[in-house]
């Protein structure tokens, strides 16, 4: 009983003894980094090199991709649809047919316009003939008149007669040419049954991008049939703020992103840059075309556009975090040759390139402190427990 509390005593003396040898230690650690001129302990922070490179400020605008060129197609008569030729995603030439409309009745008022312009071209043959009879009865009784053996009320008989032939002529004629303007109309009407790919402008192949009717389907005088649309090269649509409107110029390089295709970019340029802003949004439409070759990027999708606003061929810069605020002015904290203490330095920033910053009229060079700004001032001691590896694209200032 007596050597178990011994034991007791024992253990507890080199618990003692261990934990004194153990705090002398640490103490002597500590005071080993206490600055023997102030007595504090230095700050431990973060820091990186002050760079020197080209720089761009960039912004991503989202936006939406529009196609190129669009058209309805539509029937110009009214009918029943006879046939659809074409589907959804089929690719369309300039002119090729696309439906039929029911033509039964057109064909019919073709047949009719042709026998109206039958029996007016025999009325016309009619006339003519007329004609050729009344004037050689009219060159008869003149002869006859000049010999005294023809009356004159004979002779004018005879010129009236030629007259009246000579107006039933050309009222035959103006009949003939009614009948076949009549005639090319219901053929016009005909064709209209016929539904083509028809447009203007832009490359001669398209693509189908929706249908609206089905077969057997009655639709009248200008009722859509398809929507075809122009995709070797699109339109990505943003909306810029008032900030960003007086930076984007015409022409200028952008890059385009889709969730539909991680990882591969697009590049197109701007096209066009709306006059005016929406008044609900305070925003300019900005388009800008895009090559489409392979047909991926599709009507509808959403797009992510990158545009370099300015660019600084050689920038003083440093991170962002190296950047904060002092009684209301921006500066760094710039360490001494030694790495031991920091100086204050006021700073005008400039454009940002990703997470670093231009530096305007500065002549920094050195490393600044990137982590650890609000436990220190101008002329604290640090101790810098770690130095990122400088970005690629500058060089450190020594």
């Amino acid at each position: 009983m007596l050597s178990s509390k011994f034991r007791s005593l024992g253990l507890a003396g080199a618990l003692v003894f261990i934990l004194s040898v153990s705090g002398l230690h640490l103490f002597k650690d500590v005071q080993d980094q206490v600055s023997p001129v102030s007595g504090k302990l230095p700050v431990p922070v973060e820091v990186a090199e002050v760079q020197r490179g080209p720089l761009a400020c960039k912004r991503v605008f989202s936006g939406t991709i529009e196609p190129f060129a669009q058209c309805r197609v539509a029937a110009k008569v009214s009918g029943r649809v006879a046939r659809l030729l074409v589907e959804v995603a089929d690719p369309v030439h300039r002119g090729q047919l696309l439906a039929r409309l029911d033509d039964s009745e057109a064909r019919q008022g073709v047949a009719e316009a042709q026998a109206r312009l039958a029996v007016a071209e025999a009325d016309s043959g009619a006339a003519q003939s007329r004609l050729r009879i009344a004037q050689r009865e009219l060159s008869r009784n003149q002869a006859l008149h000049q010999r005294g053996i023809a009356s004159d009320s004979a002779r004018d008989t005879a010129e009236a007669e030629f007259l009246n032939s000579q107006a039933a002529v050309k009222v035959a004629a103006a009949t003939l040419k009614q009948e076949a303007a009549a005639l090319a109309a219901a053929e016009i009407r005909l064709e209209y049954t016929r539904v083509k790919a028809e447009w203007d402008q832009g490359d001669d192949d398209r693509i189908v991008a929706e249908r609206f009717v089905d077969e057997g389907s009655t639709i009248a005088a200008n009722g859509a049939l398809f929507s075809i649309v122009e995709l070797d090269v699109v339109v990505a649509v943003i909306e810029v703020s008032e900030k960003d409107y007086a930076k984007i110029v015409l022409g200028e390089p952008a890059t385009l992103t889709t969730d539909a295709f991680p990882g591969k970019i697009f590049t197109g340029s701007v096209q066009r840059i709306a006059p005016v802003f929406q008044p609900a949004t305070r925003q300019a439409r900005i388009e800008i075309l895009v090559p489409n070759p392979e047909l991926l990027l599709k009507p509808g999708m959403f797009g992510r556009c990158t545009l370099v606003l300015e660019q600084v061929a050689d920038a003083l810069s440093v991170p962002e975090t190296a950047l904060c605020r002092r009684r209301q002015q921006t500066g760094v904290f710039l360490l001494d040759e030694k790495g031991t203490t920091v100086k204050w330095v006021e700073v005008e920033p400039g454009i940002q390139d990703g997470e670093r910053v231009q530096l305007l009229d500065s002549k920094l060079s050195g490393r600044v402190v990137t982590l650890g700004q609000q436990l220190i001032k101008d002329g604290s001691l640090i101790s810098v427990v770690a130095s990122p590896t400088p970005e690629t694209g500058g060089r450190k200032l020594q």
